[in-house]
Parts: C-alpha cells; structure tokens; sequence
C-alpha cells in the first residue's frame, strides 16, 4: 500500500507530464518543451521527486512485494549482460544474415562489442546504472539529480562524430559509439508521438550496429488492455530499423528491448509483412486517447491509483 507521501510524490510526477501533455495539445510540442525546459522550479523539484520516489519509496515497497516484481534497472542490466557478456546477440545476427539471404541479400557486417559496454541511460535523474562494473554508464538528464549525471536535451542535442562534454552539460553525443540505449520511464514523459520517435530516431543514431534500445514504461493494467499500442510500437520502430527482440509484461511495466539491425531493410521487410490496420507509424501512450486531461494542481492531491503511486520497484 503506497504510503500518503509515496503518493504525493508520484502524483507531482503525473502532474507535470499531463501539464506538458496538455500544453502540446495548446501551442504545439517544440514551444510546449522549450517552455518545460526553461522552468527550472519544475524540474529540479521533478528531480528530487524522482530520486526520493525510486530510491526510498519503490526500494521499501520492493521488499514487500513478490519476487516477480523486478526493477526496471536490474532487468534492463540483466538483459544487456546476457546479450553482451554470454553472447546471446550472435543468434540474432545469425537470423539477420539469414534473412538477408532468403531476400537476396548477402549481408556482411559484423557487431564490434567490448567490455565495458558503453550505455547512455536517458533521463537517467541519479544514475542507477553505476553500479554494473560491466557497464561503461553516461547517465544524462535534463535536471541531474547528483554529480553523477550530465545535462543534457536529448531531443535536441547535437549528434556528431565525437562526445563533447563540458562543464557538466552535452554538447555533442558521438554516433554509432553506443552498445545500449535505456530509456527507463522516459517516454511517458514526452508529450507527443513525433517527439517520441524523434528519440528513438536520435538512439538509432547513437547505436552500434547490433546495439540495443532498452525500453520500459509504466502500465498497472493486464497485459491485453494496451496491447495494440505496443503492437504498434514494434511497428514504428521496426520501420526505424529496429527489431523487437524481447518483450515482457511485468506486474507495473512493459519492458521491451528494441536491437539495430544489421541492415534496415530486414525490419522494414517484417514492418510490410507484419502491418495491421490500427499500427499507424505512432508512438501513442494510453494518455494520448484521453478526451480531455484534466490539470490537477501540484498542491491538490488525490488519492486515485496511478502508475507511478502503484511502482513497487526499487531503482
């Protein structure tokens, strides 16, 4: 059971990302985002919201859970272990190259991985990924919570042939220099499916060939009730040139690891063979389809159960 500042916490966190939501729908989502940024109130307070909410309150509830209930951070380190560390991203190339040869394509591209394995974590807030010794971390926010963790816009930041960092804040992100890409409860953040694909687009950028995009997002409802918008993102990201290679419906989340393929012509091909009616090429969430999203002020809060109140994950 969420404690009443567990939920106050989490209820700030929905506050502003409807506000910003809300915003987009008024002036439009690149106005909509300057302006958020700007505020700087709003996101240091969404910082320390954050890092009190991960670290305390889903750390305690965690512990009272069942074992099922995984964090967000561990299963995304544990995916990337197995795919790096025991190889298990051979047998996707594998696939690939056979593909391209049932196509006529003869593919000749070898993924190039090496410990450590470099990871930016985006929107990481307090760096939770530091602790994985296998993991070479670059954590970026747009308000760090602590040293450990750069500013950065990753929806406007440049994207070049080295990494530039200076007095703490992103300059210039290196391309093709990353092995994963963690997006842990980032898209939920923002406001619209253009700004949304235009991070995936910009991760895809980053990715080595053969790299992934570790994505997970928050969802208390049974596994079908949102199942067509993540139908469909399989399927805008397929056309990015990204292959589904691992998705699990957890307790509170979807997570869903998202792999560069060798070539962009295989995931276009599954996205032509796959497409149904309703896959649109967005990247929605269940907030999206609201009729009308009703601005609750940061002081009033309610008691209704919400994602982030209900998240017994720890970071």
């Amino acid at each position: 059971m969420a404690s009443e500042e567990h939920k106050q916490l989490a209820q700030f966190l929905k506050t502003v990302h409807s506000t910003l939501r809300y915003a987009s729908t008024a002036v439009g989502g690149d106005r909509a985002w300057r302006d958020h940024c700007s505020n700087r109130d709003v996101l240091i307070t969404y910082a320390k919201c954050m890092q009190q909410l991960a670290t305390t309150h889903w750390e305690q509830n965690s512990s009272k859970d069942d074992s099922s209930a995984l964090s967000r951070i561990k299963w995304s380190a544990d995916f990337s272990y197995d795919y790096f560390i025991n190889k298990s991203f051979e047998k996707y190339s594998l696939k690939e190259v056979q593909i391209g040869e049932k196509i006529g394509i003869t593919i000749n591209i070898k993924e190039n991985f090496s410990e450590p394995f470099k990871l930016i974590d985006v929107g990481s807030c307090y760096n939770p990924f530091k602790i994985y010794e296998y993991l070479d971390v670059l954590a970026i926010d747009l308000c760090p919570a602590n040293e450990h963790v750069m500013e950065c816009d990753f929806l406007n930041v440049s994207i070049g042939t080295d990494t530039i960092i200076t007095e703490d804040k992103v300059k210039q992100l290196q391309e093709d220099s990353f092995d994963v890409v963690t997006f842990c409860f980032l898209l939920e953040y923002i406001p619209t499916s253009e700004m949304r694909i235009t991070a995936c687009q910009n991760a895809y950028r980053l990715l080595k060939v053969g790299g992934i995009l570790v994505i997970s997002t928050p969802d208390s409802k049974h596994v079908g009730a949102n199942s067509k918008i993540m139908k469909c993102w399989r399927y805008t990201l397929a056309t990015l040139g990204f292959s589904r290679i691992k998705y699990e419906k957890l307790r509170h989340m979807h997570c869903m690891v998202f792999r560069k393929s060798l070539l962009k012509e295989i995931t276009i091909r599954w996205a032509t063979l796959h497409k149904e009616p309703f896959m649109d090429g967005n990247l929605n969430i269940p907030q999206d389809f609201s009729r009308t999203e009703e601005i609750i002020k940061f002081d009033n809060v309610n008691n209704d159960i919400i994602d982030f109140s209900e998240l017994p994950f720890s970071n």
